[in-house]
């Protein structure tokens, strides 16, 4: 993390500002400005934690203000500790901590091992814009709290961020569930996130997530997300990508040639201008000769499709996941519309729209056949045509790309059934 001070802006600020809040600490508005209602929250902190109070985040505040970003801390063990010590001591629950570190004796912890802690509050947040940082810190936080989750890498970025999945489960049944291959959709990300955190903690409760038993959706399938296909383009829509970057400078001269569309605002592509979503063999041509038609002959902010499918890191590397998980089903998320697409060029297994028709009743979602225009080169129209399986695109959300976090709420409770009945109702 950068070293912030007052008078300074920015995505990082953003980010000050939203952990500072979580200690307790009143930063005001997440708004990436560094003021004076910043710097007094940042120096009370700095006091509390012992730390000089100048007013500067520096690496000591970052290392200080982590766990109420990812929701963890460390501890080391001391002689007496015992879980429930420790959780009268940081005011979490017995539960909490035995879920995070199995394997140990409550009351007889061996001294000089390291527990994870829980913090009291979720990871997940709908308070600050997403970004490739604070989804890998969030993914941590999540794997840390709840170990039997599986986070692991699938490929990297234009710019060599890692791409991200996580699993959870022993079902034989292989879900796929994919968020923000178009950058300016990124408030999907935490509807994916969120989910899985509800969803993890209801199984080490052994309770319920949408009204279904959390324990027999795990033994029933294991499920796979890449909640961040796009890392780099929503780095650039969401202000991570710092104006000063050259990849920053290059994604701008690529707008330039489409002025029509606001910039970064109307950026969906991946940093070199391709479109992630129209990236895959299943009707490329198709795909490149309606696009081309519509003026989108070059790199841009959306809707190039390249100058052959797969040419995109981050398209190789969804191509690679998906052949080696094998899924049963997949569903991709995107926005906006309310409208749930189910086949591909009529192409769908016989189960497709009966399922389909489920996930339809139980979010209030349309279920739609894609327009032609856009019913080319999609991940659901690959994964259609390859495996001859159910593949769903939701399109959540209403309203103009990128949608608010204040619509975050209304969104994940309308598609909280489709992520549950996804698993549940797969083949």
């Amino acid at each position: 993390m950068n070293v912030l001070k007052y008078g300074m802006e920015g995505y990082d600020v953003r980010l000050l500002q939203y952990a500072l809040n979580r200690t307790g600490a009143d930063a005001g508005n997440v708004d990436g400005i560094f003021g004076r209602r910043t710097a007094k929250a940042l120096m009370q902190f700095q006091r509390d934690q012992g730390l000089a109070a100048d007013g500067i985040a520096g690496k000591l505040t970052w290392a200080a203000l982590y766990p109420y970003i990812a929701g963890y801390r460390l501890h080391r063990i001391g002689p007496g500790d015992t879980f429930f010590q420790l959780a009268q001591e940081q005011g979490v629950s017995v539960a909490a901590i035995q879920t995070a570190n199995p394997g140990y004796e409550p009351e007889a912890l061996p001294i000089g091992e390291t527990l994870v802690i829980p913090l009291n509050m979720p990871v997940v947040t709908a308070e600050v814009p997403y970004s490739s940082l604070l989804t890998g810190l969030l993914l941590k936080g999540l794997a840390m709290r709840y170990p039997f989750l599986r986070v692991y890498e699938i490929g990297r970025s234009v710019i060599g961020q890692r791409m991200m999945a996580v699993a959870m489960g022993s079902g034989t049944k292989q879900v796929g569930y994919n968020a923000a291959h178009h950058a300016n959709e990124w408030i999907t990300v935490p509807v994916l996130l969120r989910f899985l955190e509800e969803y993890a903690a209801a199984y080490a409760a052994g309770g319920s997530v949408g009204g279904v038993s959390a324990r027999a959706l795990f033994e029933t399938a294991t499920l796979h997300m890449v909640p961040l296909v796009n890392p780099d383009g929503v780095d650039l829509v969401t202000g991570a990508l710092s104006p000063l970057d050259s990849f920053y400078t290059q994604a701008m001269a690529l707008a330039a040639h489409y002025p029509n569309i606001p910039f970064p605002d109307g950026w969906k592509s991946n940093i070199s201008g391709v479109d992630l979503n129209l990236q895959y063999p299943a009707g490329w041509e198709v795909a490149r000769r309606i696009k081309f038609s519509q003026g989108y002959t070059r790199p841009g902010p959306r809707d190039y499709v390249g100058s052959e499918p797969l040419i995109t890191p981050e398209n190789r590397a969804m191509v690679k996941w998906t052949r080696e998980q094998d899924f049963a089903l997949t569903v991709s998320y995107h926005t906006q519309g309310r409208t749930i697409y189910w086949q591909y060029q009529n192409q769908a297994p016989a189960e497709a729209r009966t399922i389909g028709e489920a996930l339809s009743r139980s979010s209030g979602y349309t279920l739609a056949s894609t327009p032609f225009n856009s019913a080319h080169a999609g991940y659901k129209d690959w994964f259609i045509q390859t495996w001859r399986r159910p593949g769903y695109t939701i399109e959540a959300g209403q309203g103009v790309n990128p949608l608010p976090l204040s619509q975050f709420e209304e969104i994940y409770r309308a598609n909280l059934p489709i992520l549950v009945r996804g698993m549940a109702l797969s083949p």
